[in-house]
Parts: structure tokens; sequence; C-alpha cells
């Protein structure tokens, strides 16, 4: 894991070094720079597969430059494919791209965020899944960095992008390509951008639905639940294994669910008895997991950690948690991760492996079923008097615009993280927002989803696809991936994620869509290939999620206070409705929505005020 960085037209110089000295945590081994008229070129190293010279970057080949932030696992394949016998992951980058072009990334297994400069032409890549991520900004010169923090400087004013806002607040995280800076953008997973002579063009070239060398051909769309079971314990087996390749020790993190139980299960059959962590809260034992994490380590013999965390360690940490993410990100748990990493990190371990994927892979939510269910009141054949009914009648509730989306024929999933919809956001704001308006910020992932149904791949035609697809894309590589490449690389730590391979996720598309939610139980399919390699006990345990007591460590440490006085200053929000939502929280509803109002607070606090 590193940091890239870089300038193509003018720069100054003590500037831009102190840009990527921002980003040192996420490469702490070696600081390399090229530095020419008109190119500022960096890289921070994070060592962990080669700790030789030669994996120091910016890597030059002739007039080819490279920057590399990430892991090639394939890169011992592409070595013996490209009959390249010396060099690690990035002489093979180079090589693949000396021999494919830019469709080397297509040849590219792991999690990567790439800039290859090739003469005047700069291309960068990130990964598949979104596992790391890559912003850019072009102005008189173009900047791109492995952290907004690091193009902050750069910017000439610092303004609050609406579209960034409106996004956030409707699904906990910006929508590609947008921050919360204007002029600052991000790069979607699986997209690449070219910029020469100071024109850029995004384009994307992989798409879960549609990738090249794909599964979803109709030769190969499964059916058969022995099939499919066999299909997917290979690559999951595989993909587990592949990521215990490290030159340093290997941790996990272990809750009490079947995910992480299962990842650390198959390392153990491949001979790694990892050291698992687990988080504990003081006085909240409905949050916490340390019994079931500790049953599930006992059961594998593995040595388990915790990390308990009480309201001072967590309202002390908050603030520096949100400087980390550099934008409002929604999520609560970013904080007890953070502190999660930084104990790892004291432990001196440098890898860790995390479950992120599996709900959204093989339907782990139940709310996904809740949808299913809700969806068939669309075949209803008499329902004009419902439809009236739901208008004349509104709820702040979501089940209540849920119905109502079927009734007005609009998508009704819009993710598992949809917090404010555009009713919610039109009571709340002070500016006027159109029903269904934040459907703008789905368009081009619907618009592919709806072309695949037109395909030859009938794997795609259900709901429960629909759900799968668009969280992977949003909830997952915006949110949640986000949310662990910051808080893990802020200690210096790589996190890998063994069940977003992509290989893994195309045989997931590749099954029956009755396969993955036919008997309407969640992780159906996961739960049977675990059965095996995990007790009853384990497979049995309701999911908790990455729950903590957030809330009520908000309102006792009176922090909440922040949302309205921020307000005052901005105006951004009627004070009746914003109260309204402040008491539904004390009151223990509507409580993600104040905590992502409160996060954005500070954030304009901090960075408008």
């Amino acid at each position: 894991m590193c940091a890239v960085f870089g300038i193509l037209g003018e720069y100054e110089e003590q500037k831009a070094k102190y840009a990527l000295s921002l980003m040192h945590h996420r490469g702490p081994d070696f600081c390399g720079i090229v530095q020419e008229r008109e190119l500022f070129f960096a890289h921070n190293l994070l060592s962990i597969m080669d700790n030789s010279q030669n994996a120091r970057q910016p890597l030059r080949h002739n007039d080819i430059l490279l920057s590399f932030n990430g892991e090639i696992y394939n890169f011992l394949e592409l070595k013996k494919e490209l009959e390249f016998n010396a060099g690690g992951e990035s002489e093979v980058l180079i090589e693949a791209y000396l021999k494919w072009g830019v469709d080397f990334v297509q040849h590219l297994r792991g999690m990567f965020a790439i800039a290859l400069k090739d003469g005047d032409t700069l291309y960068l890549f990130r990964d598949r899944l979104g596992k790391k991520p890559l912003f850019y900004h072009q102005g008189e010169s173009f900047i791109f960095a492995s952290e907004i923090k690091a193009i902050v400087p750069f910017l000439k004013q610092k303004k609050l992008n609406n579209d960034a806002l409106l996004s956030y607040l409707s699904f906990l995280a910006p929508t590609p390509p947008h921050t919360f800076y204007e002029g600052i953008y991000k790069l979607a997973a699986g997209e690449m951008l070219t910029c020469k002579e100071n024109k850029v063009e995004v384009k994307r070239y992989y798409d879960i639905l549609a990738p090249k060398g794909s599964l979803h051909d109709e030769s190969n769309f499964i059916e058969n639940e022995q099939s499919a079971l066999k299909l997917l314990e290979e690559n999951l087996l595989d993909s587990i294994s592949t990521r215990l390749n490290a030159s340093v020790e290997i941790a996990s993190l272990l809750s009490g669910g079947i995910d992480s139980a299962f990842i650390a299960a198959i390392s153990k059959k491949f001979g790694h008895n990892l050291h698992t962590f687990t988080l504990g809260y003081n006085e909240y034992q409905n949050y916490d997991e340390r019994k079931n994490a500790a049953s599930t380590a006992e059961f594998l013999g593995m040595k388990n950690s915790v990390v308990e965390i009480d309201q001072n360690r967590f309202i002390e940490a908050s603030e520096h948690v949100f400087d980390t993410l550099d934008e409002p990100l929604n999520d609560p748990a970013a904080i007890p991760l953070y502190l999660l990493f930084e104990d790892i990190a004291k432990e001196g371990y440098r890898v860790v492996l995390s479950g992120e994927g599996s709900d959204e892979l093989f339907l782990g939510y139940r709310q996904y079923f809740e949808y299913l269910d809700i969806q068939k009141a669309a075949t209803l054949m008499h329902k004009n008097w419902l439809k009236k009914y739901f208008r004349s009648n509104f709820s702040m509730n979501r089940e209540w615009e849920w119905y109502k989306r079927i009734w007005d024929e609009k998508l009704l999933f819009r993710t598992s993280g949809e917090k404010f919809t555009d009713l919610q956001k039109n009571e709340l704001m002070r500016q006027n927002i159109k029903d269904n308006e934040s459907l703008k910020y789905l368009a081009s992932y619907r618009e592919r989803f709806e072309k695949s149904l037109h395909s030859k791949r009938t794997s795609h035609v259900s709901d429960a696809s629909w759900y799968s697809y668009i969280d992977l894309n949003i909830f997952q590589a915006e949110h949640f991936l986000r949310k662990l490449d910051h808080v893990s690389m802020a200690h210096s730590i790589e996190s890998r994620t063994p069940f977003l391979d992509h290989h893994l996720v195309e045989s997931v598309f590749s099954l029956s869509p009755e396969l993955r939610y036919g008997d309407a139980n969640t992780k159906s399919l996961l739960k049977k290939i675990a059965k095996p390699y995990l007790n009853e006990e384990i497979l049995k345990r309701k999911k908790k999620g990455f729950s903590n007591p957030y809330m009520e460590w908000l309102i006792a440490s009176k922090k909440i206070d922040l949302i309205l006085e921020v307000n005052e200053e901005t105006g951004m929000f009627r004070k009746e409705i914003l109260e309204k939502y402040i008491e539904m929280a004390r009151r223990g509803r509507f409580k993600q929505h104040v905590w992502g109002l409160y996060v954005l607070s500070y954030w304009i606090k901090k960075e408008l005020f």
C-alpha cells in the first residue's frame, strides 16, 4: 500500500512537497519524487510484498513513469506469461503495459490505484471494485492523489459541491465523480482517466455485468446448486489463500459473524493461525460481540485480542477520524474501526484481512428480502386508491416511501445505504428538492443494469441482482471501502478483502437469481459452503453488524449541539425540522440521519467558516 501523487503543468516545489507529505502515513518506508519542468511525479511506499530497492517508485522505463498503490496478486503468473524473469510488481506492470497497452489493466488481479505516464499522456486507473481511491483536479495544472487532502492546497477557494452534499445525504457518501470540494473529483470503481495536453477523458474499463473474458455468457449460466457451491468454494478458497501471501505478519478482524470466521477458518486451513482482533464497548452489551468472537476464536484455536472502547476514547478520536476521511462520510463505525487499527498497529501488524463485500454478494441484509416482498405489490391490478392514499398521507418512515415508489412505478431500491429520501430532504432543506431527484446519481449504473437485461446474460434478470450490483458500486465502494482504506492507511496498515476478488464476484453474478435468494435466507449459499469449516453455533448466529453506541455518546458528550450551532450560521436546514430529527434521535430513531448531519456540520465549520 502506498500513496500516488502527481502534477502535470506548472507547480511550486515547496507546495508540491508539502502536499505529498500529507500522505506520509500511506507510505512511511520510502518517498520517491521525479521533478522536471511541468512535471512532479511522486510516491510514498509501504513495503509489504517487496522490500528491495526495486520496489521504490516512481519507476522509470524510457518515456514511461509509474506510481502504483495496491497489490497485484497474480504478478508471478503475469511474469511467467510475459516471460519476464526479473523484477517485482512495478516492473511487471510496465512490462504488461508495453505488451497490451492500456488493456494491461484487464490482466490484473488485485486492488490498485495506478498512475502511468507515457510520453505526454497520463493514465489513471482505479481497481474494478473500488478498493483503492484516486482523486484529481483540473485547473491550470492537472493534479492527482490517493487522498483529497493532498489536492486541497491547490484550490484557489474551498467551495461546497452541492451534488456531493445531496448524494451524501441520500447515500451516506458522495457518489462519483463528486467530492465535497468543488473542483476535486474521484474515479469510480472500474474507471480509467486519460489526460493529454490538459484534456481529460474518463471512461469505464470494467463492469461487473459485462467484464472482458466474461463468466456471464449463457453457456456459463449456472442453475444447479451443487455446481454453484463447488465453483464458489473454489473461488473463495483461492481468494483467501492468495491474500495470505506477504513478507510481513498478517492479522484478521473477527466479529461474531460468519464472514470473518470463515476467512479465519480458511486461513488456518492454509497454515496461517492468524491473530484476530475484536471490538468491545463498555456498558453497552447490545453492541458488544466479544463473547461471540471469543467463542469463534476458541473453536478455531486462534489468539483473539479485544480492543475496548468507551465514550471518552470515542469522542476524543472522532474529530481526528473526520480529518482522516477528508470529507463527510456517514458511517459512525469509522471511529471504532480507526481505534481498532490503531491497536493492531501497536502490535506490529501491517496487513489485516477483513470481510467486506460478503453481505452484498451473498445477500446478507434482511432488507434485501423485504424489498423483494414489497416489489411484488407492483403486480397488483387495482392500486389507484393506494396510490392516492400514500400521496395524501406523508410519513417520515422509510416504509412509507418504499410503497409510494411502487404505486408511482419508480425505482424501489436505491442502495442499502439510502438515508434521507428526496421528500425528507425537501422537508428538511431550504432548497427545493424534487421527488426522485437523487436517481440522477444512480442513473449510469441503472442504465448499464437495464442494458444487461436485454443481453444474453440472463443471470441479471432479477431485482436481487440489482440490489447486489448497485450496493457493490455505491454502498461498498464509496462508503465501506473508502472508510476501510483511510482508517487502515492512517496507521500504515494494508487491508485485504477476500470477498471482493473480481473472480469471485463474477462467479456469483453467473448464478441463477433463484440460487442466490430462493429460500429467502440471508447468506444461504455462503452458509452451505462454510458448513464443513464452522460449527452450527457460528452459522446460526443472528447478524449484528458493526454497530456501536455512537448516538448515546454523541448526546452524552453534548457534541450533538454542533448541528444547530452550524445551522445558525449556514441556514442550510429548517430549524424546526432539524430539531425534530434531533429529538427523535434522542429517542432512538433516525440515529444515522442525525449522525450524518453531525459529521457534515463538523466539516462545514472546519473547512468553510
